[in-house]
């Protein structure tokens, strides 16, 4: 495993890690041969929930004054291609594309204005909820937090404005989502004020940023793919765990 940088039809392997400025071992490979796994394993994972009024809305929810946070572990990241585990003891588990945020380097109350001077870059994410269980616990660990329900791919893109770019969450080829970041309630770098306002980030960690109205259901056999303009799409099949 390593990280690399696409560069034209290639993969150039980064030597360590990619935070900073990346320096190179000199070892390239057409990038048809590499297999992609998730492009980075957070310390952590913070989701903002109901940052689509639309999407706070079709759930039955208000529009939180301030951000709605949340964690997903680790453990629930995986990436291209890999398989969403449905858990026997949920009957109702949604998809949900969003953009991700990565974080570059360690900081702490970073003010709106200096907020893409520690981003690293933008990747897509589907935040997959157990739905039925998000209600019935009311807070959101046992549904968002089982193994497989943090797809992330497929590249980490750094030179990237989201500010207005078009989030399509595909299911077996049919469109059920289909939004525009400028509709966040809360932006990019407000929630970075936010969320670095309470907690130190790390490098690599992520900032999930909401998801538009549309979400529904999965079911084993289905395939999933959310498509963000400008970072490519990420597709996954659906299976029993």
């Amino acid at each position: 495993m390593a990280f690399v940088e696409v560069q034209g039809d290639e993969a150039a392997e980064i030597a360590e890690h990619p935070f900073g400025t990346p320096t190179f071992t000199g070892r390239k490979w057409p990038l048809a041969d590499v297999r992609l796994l998730a492009p980075i394993l957070p310390t952590k994972i913070i989701g903002v929930g109901r940052n689509y009024a639309d999407h706070a809305k079709e759930l039955g929810n208000e529009v939180p004054a301030e951000p709605l946070l949340f964690f997903k572990p680790n453990t629930s990241v995986i990436g291209p291609n890999v398989e969403i585990k449905l858990p026997a003891v949920s009957e109702r588990v949604d998809f949900e594309g969003e953009v991700a945020v990565i974080i570059g380097q360690p900081c702490r109350d970073v003010p709106r204005a200096k907020a893409t001077s520690v981003i690293m870059g933008y990747t897509i994410a589907n935040d997959v909820t157990a739905r039925d269980l998000q209600k019935k616990d009311v807070q959101f660990t046992r549904a968002k937090g089982f193994d497989t329900f943090c797809p992330l791919g497929p590249f980490i893109e750094t030179q990237f404005d989201p500010s207005d770019v078009r989030v399509v969450t595909e299911v077996d080829g049919e469109v059920k989502q289909d939004g525009r970041t400028s509709l966040m309630v809360h932006d990019i770098p407000s929630l970075v004020e936010y969320v670095s306002g309470i907690m130190t980030l790390l490098p690599g960690d992520l900032i999930l940023t909401g998801t538009p109205a549309g979400v529904g259901p999965l079911a084993a056999g289905q395939t999933v793919s959310v498509t963000v303009d400008g970072l490519g799409t990420l597709t996954n099949p659906v299976a029993n765990r």
